[in-house]
């Protein structure tokens, strides 16, 4: 972890078309040593003991998420969920509380349009787990704007984690996690496409843990700079055959809704669009499509120890 906290102190210091470059060069030369286990690690694919499947026997779940790190990111959140809604589909949008503006009024209308609210760090600067005192002071803040929000789920910023002190936010499910994600800042992944229980103790309550299961949109179409959707598809595919939960994490912040060239960290949002599409039509009536909270509780009922479950229920 000490060349994270060396990054992200040096990060303000380094434009936006270095630090890319920089990231660009990493990927390019540890992507061949990760091929057996990236995108797709057979061994992520186990379901968990006792596991009796999704609702009314889907193959799989299917849950879409996306982290709003910026203001430019939250300008484009209702042109990613009108796209969306357009399709049939529902998301969660992950907000960061004290880097923007965050709109009150965007966040009552993903919710009266059936979409989820979760909280993305504090201030989305990497340095949140630089010790536990610090979480703890931050956790404080961040439980502030989950009583506010009224939401369920939390999420890092740069996927960092440390899920025994994500045991002092008040959440039904934390989502900062993947099943397998070599190129991520802290790579060690959980080896699961499946949800799993962080169990609690006499002082703390336990939590959901949703991992995502298919490469970020940033990591595809800005650092490996992948002209198509075919590793979204190869994994989704692979998913659906092992029953899994095809958890997707994408960034409004990056995504180009106009047809001019995209900038440099920026991708089309008709790559999404495609996704969704190919979803619908490959897997219409096959998968169970969830909110990340209606993913949480499905499984805290259903699999967590049944103490904790009755008495930290998560509404659907």
């Amino acid at each position: 972890m000490l060349i994270n906290k060396i990054y992200y102190h040096l990060r303000p210091l380094l434009q936006r078309n270095v630090q890319i470059a920089l990231r660009r060069e990493v990927i390019r030369r540890k992507r061949s040593d990760y091929a057996d286990i990236w995108p797709i690690d057979e061994k992520a694919g186990a379901p968990p003991a006792n596991w009796a499947g999704w609702p009314d026997q889907k193959r799989f779940a299917l849950v879409l998420t996306h982290d709003v790190e910026t203001a430019a990111g939250q300008e484009k959140c209702r042109r990613l969920m009108q796209l969306e809604a357009r399709l049939g589909f529902r998301s969660s949008f992950n907000l960061v509380p004290e880097r923007y503006d965050v709109s009150p009024e965007l966040r009552r209308e993903l919710v009266d349009h059936a979409f989820e609210v979760g909280v993305h760090d504090l201030y989305h600067d990497g340095k949140l787990y630089n010790s536990l005192e610090l979480f703890q002071r931050h956790a404080v803040r961040i439980n502030h704007y989950i009583r506010e929000w009224q939401t369920a789920g939390f999420r890092s910023a740069s996927m960092h984690h440390n899920l025994e002190w994500i045991h002092h936010l008040n959440i039904a499910y934390d989502a900062s996690t993947f099943d397998t994600d070599p190129f991520e800042p802290q790579p060690d992944g959980v080896g699961t496409i499946f949800p799993f229980w962080v169990p609690g103790n006499s002082c703390q309550k336990g939590y959901v843990e949703l991992p995502y299961t298919l490469p970020q949109d940033f990591t595809l179409f800005v650092l490996m700079q992948e002209p198509t959707i075919e590793i979204w598809k190869r994994k989704l595919d692979w998913i659906a055959r092992h029953g899994g939960m095809a958890l997707v994490l994408t960034h409004p912040d990056y995504m180009n809704f106009d047809e001019g060239k995209a900038g440099l960290a920026e991708y089309p949002a008709q790559y999404y669009e495609n996704f969704l599409e190919y979803i619908r039509r490959e897997y219409e009536g096959k998968y169970w499509h969830a909110l990340p909270r209606q993913a949480a509780s499905f499984y805290s009922t259903r699999m967590a120890p049944s103490l904790e479950s009755r008495t930290h229920s998560i509404e659907n």
